[in-house]
C-alpha cells in the first residue's frame, strides 16, 4: 500500500502522471534536469526528442524503473517513492521496444499472467487479443511462432490485462515496418479512446507523435524545450526547437507533394 496522502486540492482529482523538478544524473552527467510535467487524466501524450534527450529515463521513473537524484514523481497524487515498486507496476500499463514476451508461455498464458499475480483474477483472453487486432487461435501459439507486429500486439493485450488507467509505451513500434506501426498506432489510439486511459509515448517519429495524440511535449538534453497540441505545433506556436524538429517531416510532405503533381 501507498502510505502518503495524495497531494490534490480537496475535491479535485489529482494529475494522473506529475514530474515535480525531476533530475536525474548517470556518472555526474544529466539526463533529467530539473523537469517538470503533469499529465492530467484522459490525456494522450507523445514524448519526442533527439537520442539521448531523456524521454525513456523521464518514462522509467513513473513506475520505479529509475529513480530521481531530486525532485518527486505522484501517480494519481502519490509519491511513488512511498510504497511497495511492485504494487505500483500492478497498476501501470507497461510496453517496450523489445516486448519481453516469456517465450515458454503461451501467448494466452502471458497475458494472463498479470491479472493472476495482480489480484488473482482471470481474463477473458480471447477478448484481449481481438481488442488489439489478433484471434483466439493466436492464444495458443508461443511468442517465437509470431511476427515482430503480432509480439507487440500481444505486449499492449499484456500491458491492458491488469485494467491499468495509466499505460506507458516506451518506442514500442522502432523495430516494426512503417504499415505495421501505422496500424499499431491507430489500434493504440482506439483503446486509449474505448479504455479512458492516460497514455505517455516515447516516439522518435515525429509523425507519429502529431497523428496520435493530444499533446505533444519536446525534449532536448534533459529538458522540455516545447509542450503543446500537434495544432499548435504544425502553426509554429510551440517555439523555434518545435520548429526544427518539424523541418524534416514538413519537407517530406513537401517532396511527396512535388513526386503527385
Amino acid at each position: 500500500m501507498w502510505t502518503d496522502a495524495p497531494r490534490a486540492t480537496p475535491g479535485q482529482a489529482a494529475p494522473a502522471l506529475r514530474f515535480e523538478q525531476v533530475t536525474r544524473r548517470h556518472d555526474g552527467v544529466s539526463a533529467l534536469d530539473a523537469v517538470s510535467l503533469q499529465v492530467e487524466s484522459g490525456v494522450f501524450v507523445a514524448l519526442v526528442g533527439p537520442s539521448g534527450s531523456g524521454k525513456s529515463t523521464l518514462l522509467r521513473l513513473a513506475n520505479r524503473l529509475d529513480r530521481p537524484d531530486e525532485g518527486c514523481v505522484l501517480v494519481e497524487g502519490r509519491d511513488v517513492a512511498h510504497g511497495d515498486p511492485v504494487q505500483l507496476r500492478r497498476r501501470i500499463g507497461y510496453v517496450f521496444q523489445n516486448v519481453g514476451l516469456f517465450p515458454h508461455m503461451s501467448v494466452a498464458e502471458n497475458i494472463a499472467i498479470g491479472p493472476r499475480v495482480a489480484h488473482g483474477g482471470d481474463i477473458d483472453v480471447a477478448t484481449a487479443l481481438e481488442e488489439v487486432g489478433l484471434t483466439a487461435e493466436h492464444g495458443a501459439r508461443r511468442p517465437a511462432q509470431l511476427s515482430g507486429g503480432q509480439q507487440q500486439r500481444v505486449g499492449i493485450a499484456r500491458a491492458l490485462a491488469i485494467r491499468p488507467r495509466l499505460l506507458l509505451l516506451d518506442e514500442p513500434f522502432g523495430a516494426l515496418d512503417p504499415v505495421t506501426r501505422d496500424q499499431l498506432g491507430h489500434t493504440l489510439r482506439r483503446l486509449h479512446d474505448s479504455r479512458g486511459l492516460t497514455t505517455v509515448l516515447v516516439t522518435h517519429d515525429m509523425n507519429e507523435a502529431l497523428l496520435l495524440a493530444d499533446r505533444v511535449v519536446m525534449m532536448n538534453q534533459g529538458r522540455i524545450v516545447a509542450d503543446a497540441t500537434p495544432r499548435e505545433m504544425l502553426h509554429g506556436l510551440a517555439g523555434a526547437e518545435a520548429d526544427t524538429l518539424l523541418a524534416i517531416p514538413r519537407a517530406q510532405a513537401a517532396r511527396l507533394a512535388e513526386l503527385a503533381q
